[in-house]
């Protein structure tokens, strides 16, 4: 029996994407990966939990996926990655932006990023699973329920 494709494998082989090794990304190119990953988790999450208007699902959605509540779930995640997870987590951390976010600290914001960072690595290795269980155990250890 042939196994399916990943949405990460479709994407690649639809738009004929070339095999580059993540790790040689820059951070801030897997943060801006992660973010979106991230959101996508968190919006499906929101809709699968109730069909309602626009403006009930993102403020919904914008209680989670904002710089302070981030850095919150990488804080709770550090003890639980691995080497090479957490390598990734502080790449992302230590990187040189230009932006910061409008409600959040300068130390969220690149704890926030750093997290990013991780989700985007994790999403272009084709780690789906590790990365649901990081998001879900992450949002448990902050008590956040969705």
């Amino acid at each position: 029996m042939e196994k399916s494709l990943s949405f990460l494998e479709k994407i690649k082989e639809t738009f004929a994407c070339e095999e580059i090794d993540v790790k040689t990304y820059s951070p801030l190119a897997l943060a801006f990966m992660g973010d979106c990953i991230f959101e996508i988790i968190i919006r499906t999450v929101v809709v699968e939990r109730g069909n309602r208007g626009a403006n009930g699902l993102h403020k919904t959605k914008s209680a989670v996926v904002n710089a302070r509540v981030q850095a919150q779930i990488a804080e709770a995640l550090l003890p639980k990655l691995t080497e090479e997870e957490l390598a990734c987590y502080k790449r992302g951390r230590n990187a040189k932006s230009h932006t910061m976010a409008k409600n959040a600290s300068v130390e969220e914001y690149r704890k926030a990023t750093g997290l990013e960072a991780l989700y985007g690595y994790l999403y272009l290795q084709d780690k789906e699973d590790r990365l649901l269980a990081l998001t879900k155990l992450g949002l448990e250890e902050i008590n956040i329920s969705i």
